[in-house]
């Protein structure tokens, strides 16, 4: 049997899942420790520490921190035709699933000449970071730029690490998918001083000599840009502190073995520390799992990089008494990603509170919803979808009580008010009310 993957019997433990599998250590903390000194230096010196801190990071030095119209223009010039149409139809799907998250402002009468409006209205700006390093992700552009323009954000940015292999710019499956959103205004930046740099602003050397400060910056990045978004929060509003991906599998014995070893697979190509748990009734199901990982990670271009996350404490197969176990398991867990291959998968995944994104039977893999599903797969991570959601139009609105109430109104609520702020000891709060109906 393979061994590639720790396994964990449950049945007669009542262990919190996570303990029993950890996520990959991340010492945040540390790291933002690390970051103040890039943060304070981008605060102070502007575009030219921006440079340098590239430089000594990622080893390359963009031409500009902007890319100019050229460079992004060329990239969609001399994108495959199979590729655009690719990212087209994802745009397509995107936009489809996000125009219905879109709010209405809504007034509630609540006495006679009383009423609260609440108004919905977008974030002024917004600095967009999509990451580099072992894979591209023109997905992620689609993914932030959508519901931003969605949401009707006035102003928006993208940054994303210079390549050494492509002049210093951005990959250019980045700055093509930038360029088929429309969006013009794109930095050679990444890590920490990307999110400084959007926190902070800079004054720029070229024909356009500004990056504007944004009110907020969403994302996802590694443990740099995590902890530069920690110590800057409060500065600017972020979606989330995103960590490695991960995904949770709930199956019975009508799972197909094959299905589940890929998708669980394919979350672990993205990282050594991404994490890949299959919980299951099933001891068949975890043998049948375990012999086609041997095959298929063989097979596949990143085995190496599969082989040390699928053997990592973050990652195993959980054998559990029940499906009505394994559902507990998973809310407990709240995974980022959680596929639910069960004989009643919709009715199981009915029962998921806690789960970034819930992918339903044989047939939705996770990989669907990274790409063309319609859902955003920037996503909680780290168990924070017990409190939190992925990016959606609504990460980019803002909520605001418009109160407006009539003489009358306001005389009909005075005593209340008075004597709830009596109670509070907070006299002038009642005189503020009294001071309206006393006689001139």
């Amino acid at each position: 049997m393979n061994h590639m993957m720790r396994s964990v019997d449950l049945r007669e433990s009542f262990a919190d899942p996570r303990t029993v599998v950890p996520r990959a250590d991340l010492d945040v903390s540390a790291a933002t420790a690390a970051v103040r000194e890039i943060i304070a230096d981008v605060a102070d010196r502007g575009e030219t520490a921006v440079l340098e801190w590239t430089e000594k990071l990622d080893g390359v030095r963009p031409p500009s921190l902007r890319v100019p119209d050229r460079v992004r223009r060329d990239a969609l010039a001399n994108l495959d035709s199979e590729v655009r149409l690719a990212l087209d139809e994802a745009i397509r799907r995107v936009r489809l699933v996000h125009e219905d998250q879109q709010r209405a402002s809504v007034t509630t009468v609540v006495t006679p000449g009383g009423t609260v409006t609440e108004r919905w209205t977008p974030v002024d700006r917004v600095g967009l970071y999509v990451p580099g390093g072992r894979a591209v992700y023109p997905s992620s552009v689609v993914m932030n730029v959508v519901p931003a323009q969605i949401a009707g954000v006035p102003s928006l940015a993208v940054a994303s690490p210079p390549q050494k292999d492509f002049d210093g710019w951005p990959h250019p499956l980045v700055l093509a998918a930038c360029e088929l959103l429309g969006v013009d205004e794109v930095y050679a930046v990444g890590g920490a001083q990307a999110v400084a740099l959007f926190a902070y602003g800079a004054e720029l050397s070229g024909p356009q000599p500004l990056c504007e400060s944004v009110s907020m910056v969403t994302g996802p990045g590694n443990i740099w840009v995590t902890a530069a978004k920690r110590e800057l929060r409060g500065r600017i509003a972020i979606d989330s502190e995103a960590g490695p991906t991960e995904i949770m599998i709930v199956a019975d014995d009508s799972a197909d073995p094959r299905f589940v070893a890929a998708d669980l697979i394919s979350q672990a190509e993205h990282d050594v520390i991404a994490a890949a748990v299959l919980v299951t009734d099933s001891s068949e199901l975890i043998a049948a799992v375990s012999a086609e990982l041997d095959g298929q990670v063989a097979a596949t271009k990143h085995s190496e990089r599969i082989r040390e996350a699928l053997a990592g404490n973050q990652s195993a197969l959980i054998l559990v008494r029940s499906i009505d176990q394994a559902l507990e398991v998973a809310n407990a867990y709240a995974a980022e990603h959680l596929e639910i291959h069960t004989r009643s998968a919709r009715d199981d995944a009915s029962r998921i509170r806690n789960a970034g994104a819930i992918f339903v039977g044989p047939w939705s893999p996770v990989s669907l919803g990274d790409y063309c599903a319609g859902s955003n797969h920037v996503l909680p991570t780290g168990g924070c979808a017990c409190f939190s959601s992925g990016l959606s139009v609504q990460t980019f609105l803002k909520g605001v009580h418009i109160v407006e109430y009539d003489e009358a109104a306001l005389g009909e609520i005075a005593d209340t008010v008075g004597v709830l702020a009596r109670a509070e000891d907070l006299p002038a709060h009642a005189a503020a009310v009294d001071v309206r109906s006393a006689d001139d």
